[in-house]
């Protein structure tokens, strides 16, 4: 089997610029065997999609682009569990409890919340779902989950305020 011209292009620019995607990628997730293989996957995709490619001189930054969305890939995948804890129980199964006037202060700020402010924070915070995941699991809009989590912030603040 005889390799074609594009292949044969194609193959010099992976080489071209593997060592800079690898940077990049391991800049990405800080792991060398998680960083080769955003590279491969990066460059197979990069393979399928070369002749979308509208300006052959914006090369490298088109493949960085794909790296870093395979690099956001990873996470998509990921789903986390939604935990049934309440606010009360979050410090319940540390060895250690901070008994600190500022945690003790946090806790009451965050049980005083409304459970609609409450609940897509924690979501957020100790679980780390992401925005559009609370809207997904809470029937709400990624944006009505986004003044949620800003209005859950903006009380914790004020109520607070001499703590920050």
């Amino acid at each position: 089997m005889h390799a074609t011209v594009a292949q044969i292009e194609f193959a010099n620019l992976a080489k071209t610029h593997w060592k800079d995607l690898y940077q990049y990628a391991y800049r990405l997730c800080r792991n060398s065997q998680t960083a080769q293989d955003l590279v491969q996957d990066s460059l197979i995709r990069a393979w399928r999609g070369v002749d979308r490619l509208q300006n052959p001189a914006a090369i490298k930054g088109w493949l960085k682009t794909i790296v870093r969305r395979e690099n956001a890939r990873r996470f998509e995948r990921l789903q986390p569990e939604l935990s049934a804890m309440t606010v009360d129980e979050i410090g319940a199964e540390r060895i250690t409890y901070d008994t600190s006037t500022e945690a003790f202060a946090l806790r009451r700020a965050l049980h005083a919340l409304p459970e609609k402010y409450s609940g897509p924070l924690i979501m957020q915070v100790l679980h780390g779902y992401s925005q559009q995941e609370i809207a997904d699991r809470l029937g709400l809009t990624s944006a009505g989950v986004g003044s949620r989590l800003f209005r859950a912030r903006q009380r914790l603040r004020d109520s607070l305020g001499d703590l920050m």
